[in-house]
């Protein structure tokens, strides 16, 4: 369906782009710190979040976690050396996006149900399957915002809200705003779910670990959200050559 739009349908999202915020050189500045951050918070999820939780399968989680981030950060090196971005800001790109949802959605979201299977510590068969349970619907939910911020986002360019000056931005907000509220309806009907499980089933008592727990999963949420935004820009850069940069740094 997105073969049928023209590169005029997508043409406000180039904005992040010619303001610089997503150029190669300022991309290659936030993976350079990215490697830190992701080191930083996988150790969090393992030495602390993760000794003491009965969540089912920890260890296997924290394996294939501790692959994809050291994969990640590799990646996020080399893409942060000029001689290697400039050949393919596509790539970059791409890695730019792969990192992102790793630091800000599957960490904090690992290290928040990690967080609500820290009991104390005698987990039984039933919390393990409550907690499998939780973990099914949270990533249930995730996907329903995923794909209504999809049908939002394709909405918004089959009618011409991302072709530049097609109309006032008073009259874009509104429509935005409007169309943010499905998306809302989900994303807080999940939180609404998490607090009422923490409430009713975990054993938490520590205030600052419950609103770790709500952060980790808001964060979740917000990147899913995010995500078709990202791809979608990702699909430009495959699609138009006016979308990505010379070796000089300027949109082509």
């Amino acid at each position: 369906m997105a073969c049928k739009l023209s590169e005029q349908d997508f043409e406000v999202l180039k904005e992040p782009l010619k303001s610089g915020r997503q150029a190669p050189g300022s991309i290659a500045g936030a993976l350079f710190l990215t490697i830190f951050l992701q080191g930083i918070l996988f150790s969090l999820e393992y030495f602390f979040v993760g000794v003491n939780t009965t969540y089912p399968y920890k260890d296997e989680i924290l394996s294939v976690h501790l692959w994809i981030t050291g994969v990640l950060i590799l990646f996020s090196l080399l893409y942060s050396i000029p001689a290697i971005y400039k050949r393919s800001d596509k790539m970059q790109y791409f890695i730019s996006i792969l990192v992102s949802q790793n630091l800000f959605s599957v960490s904090f979201l690992i290290c928040a149900l990690f967080l609500i299977g820290n009991d104390d510590g005698s987990g039984t068969k039933e919390s393990s399957e409550s907690l499998l349970n939780f973990t099914y619907v949270t990533l249930g939910i995730g996907l329903l915002v995923f794909v209504l911020t999809c049908i939002r986002f394709y909405i918004l360019l089959q009618r011409g809200e991302y072709r530049k000056g097609s109309k006032k931005e008073e009259l874009r907000g509104r429509f935005e705003v409007k169309s943010y509220i499905p998306v809302a309806t989900v994303a807080g009907t999940g939180l609404v779910f998490v607090i009422q499980y923490i409430a009713r089933i975990s054993t938490l008592n520590d205030l600052n670990m419950i609103i770790f727990i709500v952060i980790g999963i808001s964060l979740f949420f917000t990147m899913v959200f995010v995500l078709p935004e990202q791809l979608v820009i990702l699909y430009c850069k495959i699609r138009f050559q006016s979308f990505n940069f010379n070796e000089r740094g300027y949109l082509k």
